[in-house]
């Protein structure tokens, strides 16, 4: 069981340091928007990258932020059955969960790998002129943030485990 508490332990420590991540994105977001505006309606000038690059700091925001949102707790649950259930039940619905979120996360992966593998072939570019290049590390975020959320839920899958076994171990 410490081998396992072990683990969910350390990704855990691991979807922290890309929370952290996603939250100074979202500190540069604010100064590329502000910075945009600024330079709109005090110059009447702006560039089409600095314009992209708003939009390009909102996919890491998600898909690593939203690893980080289950790992603290902030992620939507309907509480409407769930509160009713004993602890026992709400535990065997967070595995349940859990694990059917992996399953998802999987077929995200699976299904968006051809979609970045593409993007790199084609040397995929902004189709506005200036705009940023690269795309497909852009794109590279949807495996990427999806495959984090995968280990989130495993970890959460095994503490939730280790939950129902001790109170199993109490009973």
């Amino acid at each position: 069981m410490k081998a396992f508490a072990s683990i969910a332990g350390a990704i855990d420590t691991f979807i922290d340091r890309f929370g952290m991540v996603a939250a100074w994105t979202s500190f540069a977001l604010v100064l590329v928007m502000a910075s945009n505006v600024l330079l709109r309606y005090l110059f009447s000038t702006g560039s089409v990258w600095a314009q992209e690059l708003e939009w390009h700091l909102l996919v890491p925001i998600s898909l690593l932020g939203m690893s980080y949102a289950l790992r603290h707790g902030e992620h939507v649950r309907v509480d409407i059955f769930f509160s009713k259930y004993s602890e026992r039940w709400q535990l065997i619905g967070d595995i349940v969960t859990s694990l059917l979120s992996v399953i998802v996360c999987l077929i995200v992966i699976r299904l968006s790998l051809p979609y970045v593998l593409q993007s790199w072939n084609n040397g995929e570019d902004s189709a506005n002129p200036g705009g940023i290049p690269y795309r497909y590390i852009l794109k590279a975020f949807i495996p990427f943030g999806f495959a984090l959320f995968a280990l989130q839920s495993l970890a959460d899958a095994i503490r939730f485990w280790i939950k129902l076994n001790n109170l199993k171990d109490q009973k």
